[in-house]
């Protein structure tokens, strides 16, 4: 757990090997075979940390209603949820935020024998790096006030809460956004929860969920599937 908490990846090279697994043996640009393998993986060989196939269709679900321009990801890890994304979402461009520079070259990778690089920015950084990362937003990717149209939080469960409200201080999101959250049980957000509990009505209208930690069948989840009601 320490170095996973410092590093985002297990510790046992399962990253690396997810990615070579990928490029070995997915089609060259396609994308839903890159999925198809990449749950295998998580399955049959090792854990992932990404939103997994069972909750990844509600993922799906939100972006066909969405149909998206724009989407912002909080926490690319391997590329998996973003691979989910392009797929649904085929007219958006996905601006993803990674804190480990290890991850965001295997997401590189994947993302790039899958055919869909050209719709992906990873930029290594967090939201809360005291306005690096959120300038580089500004400055090179070109957020605006109502820029935004999806969002997909699924890192640090801490930062949800306090990621949300500096993306919402920023104006970027237009009424009706959606924003979807993992994770929300297990390990567990309880503050952004509570967030979305209160502002029910009034900012956010939310959907929850109930659902199974991803690649197993017996620890229960929750996805919030958020609508933003503001201005």
């Amino acid at each position: 757990m320490p170095r996973l908490l410092k590093t985002w990846q297990v510790g046992d090279g399962r990253e690396e090997m997810l990615a070579k697994k990928v490029l070995s043996t997915a089609r060259p640009g396609d994308p839903r075979d890159a999925i198809s393998v990449i749950d295998n993986f998580g399955w049959g060989e090792s854990f992932l940390m990404n939103v997994g196939d069972e909750k990844g269709a509600i993922l799906d679900s939100a972006l066909v209603k969405a149909a998206p321009k724009r989407i912002l990801e909080l926490g690319t890890y391997c590329g998996y949820s973003a691979l989910r994304m392009a797929t649904a979402a085929p007219q958006a461009h996905i601006t993803s935020i990674e804190f480990s520079a290890a991850n965001k070259a295997i997401a590189e990778r994947i993302l790039s024998h899958a055919g869909v690089a050209d719709r992906v920015t990873i930029v290594h950084g967090t939201l809360g790096d005291g306005g690096s990362t959120i300038d580089k937003l500004d400055h090179e990717e070109g957020f605006t006030p109502g820029s935004i149209d999806f969002v997909f939080i699924d890192h640090d469960k801490k930062h949800y809460l306090s990621d949300l409200k500096l993306i919402m201080e920023k104006g970027w999101l237009r009424k009706g956004a959606i924003v979807v959250a993992d994770n929300i049980k297990f390990p567990g957000a309880p503050d952004y929860q509570a967030y979305m509990d209160t502002e029910e009505g009034r900012n956010w209208r939310t959907q929850a969920h109930e659902t199974h930690v991803e690649y197993q069948s017996v620890i229960k989840d929750r996805v919030l599937v958020s609508e933003y009601l503001g201005q």
